[in-house]
């Protein structure tokens, strides 16, 4: 499978009478915009606000970040299974606005959602302080269940990505990115000296809104599968979360997943990237054996040497991270762990849920517990009471004057397990 991205620079937001890119500038019709999405009759209001890098602007509570992409050549429709039909997709050509992003917020597990803040400590931070935002502000009607909020808003979301993109289809682009994974039959007999690697994708899917969407299908109710990588660049893994915001892999996060990046810059130089396999997140110790099992048979099947395993979430989901370990390493696979750390406060605590004696090759995405005050910004868009809920805050959280004291926990993308950080390191 070969796609290629058609990358559109964007530096820059502002309102006009039709939704084009020029010179590096998104012009957005808001009218067009809101019209659009103000036709779910689950909505009573609609606004869209725009948010770029460096302003005093702070957004909460945050549920979901996706980055503007269209289909442009080849079969299938950006986001299959949502907002278009549910054909394979990850061939032929997608248009990217590099650089722009479309932001959802609601009030929806209220705990569960997340800030970002474009300037300031907290933007440090935060991978979405950098991109230019499409803020989506979201009310539900009266009485509007919980699911059907979260759905209304993910479908607002990812209508409007798919918008901004489709309206801007027939621009030049700045940069042509060209992606390749090769059959089986061609992967398993090329680079013979080098190891077979492959990535183990874990999807946060615990239900009770901790879904994750593939082709439109929950992942709880599917078994582990093999999918290309060049399709996840296409949309077809959507977020559905609503969990804690640091480790959340939002909707952009999986269209820019840096593991695969790095996998397919490595392949064939270090290692035979041959491929991804996809799990789901579970409650039931049945349900953890049965799809961590699985997922080390197909890669068994596969003939792997190594497998690359990056978790989503935190706590309960540590026992799926560390199942998956030993059981691959027990089948003669080298693994190597992405997650991040619940070490409190002051650092002392445990770090991980659960943990094995095979887990030995482990990186860290940065301790989530780590207290953080967020200076007060001349622009709210959302609700500022949220942080006293917000996981990561407590009561009291906000002060008066606007400023925010919580834990990274509550910041959007900060201690990402995929690697979609802006993490840095200091010596103590």
């Amino acid at each position: 499978m070969k796609l290629e991205l058609h990358k559109v620079k964007v530096s820059k937001l502002a309102w006009g009478d039709k939704t084009a890119v020029r010179d590096g500038v998104l012009f957005v019709n808001k009218e067009e915009l809101v019209s659009m999405l103000s036709e779910d009759e689950r909505l009573a209001k609609v606004d869209v606000e725009l948010a770029m890098p460096g302003e005093s602007v702070r957004i909460l509570p945050v549920k979901d970040v996706i980055e503007p992409r269209c289909k442009i050549e080849g079969k299938g429709g950006i986001f299959p299974g949502m907002v278009s039909d549910v054909e394979t997709v990850g061939e032929g050509k997608t248009l990217v606005l590099e650089g722009a992003a479309v932001v959802t917020t609601g009030k929806i597990v209220r705990f569960q959602e997340g800030i970002i803040d474009m300037s300031g400590p907290g933007a440090d931070y935060c991978p979405y302080s950098q991109t230019n935002n499409v803020v989506l502000l979201l009310d539900p009607v009266v009485d509007l269940e919980k699911h059907d909020h979260e759905a209304a808003c993910r479908l607002a979301g990812l209508k409007t990505a798919a918008y901004l993109a489709e309206c801007c289809r027939d621009c030049e682009p700045d940069r042509v990115d060209v992606y390749e994974t090769l059959s089986f039959r061609e992967s398993m007999h090329a680079y013979p000296d080098l190891p077979k690697v492959a990535y183990l994708y874990m999807l946060q899917s615990q239900g009770l809104l901790h879904d994750t969407w593939v082709y439109g299908v929950d992942a709880k109710k599917s078994l582990p599968t093999l999918i290309s990588p060049t399709e996840v660049m296409d949309g077809a893994i959507v977020s559905g979360n609503c969990v804690s915001a640091c480790d959340k892999n939002n909707t952009y996060v999986h269209l820019n997943n840096p593991i695969i990046n790095s996998m397919y810059e490595h392949h064939g130089k270090d290692f035979n990237f041959v491929g991804c396999i996809i799990t789901n997140e579970n409650v039931t110790l049945a349900d953890k054996k049965r799809s961590s099992s699985y997922s080390i048979k197909l890669a068994s099947m596969m003939g792997l040497d190594g497998l690359l395993i990056s978790e989503e979430g935190f706590g309960n989901p540590d026992a799926d991270l560390i199942m998956n370990c030993w059981k691959a390493e027990r089948a003669g696979m080298k693994t190597t762990l992405l997650t991040d750390e619940y070490a409190g406060q002051d650092g002392a605590s445990q770090s991980l849920a659960d943990s094995c004696p095979e887990g030995d090759a482990c990186v860290t995405a940065g301790n989530a517990n780590e207290v953080i005050t967020l200076p007060p910004m001349e622009k709210v868009l959302g609700y500022p009471d949220e942080a006293n809920i917000i996981a990561g805050g407590w009561d009291g959280s906000l002060a008066s004057d606007g400023t925010i004291t919580v834990e990274l926990q509550a910041i959007i993308g900060s201690t990402c397990e995929l690697g979609f950080t802006k993490l840095g390191a200091y010596t103590i």
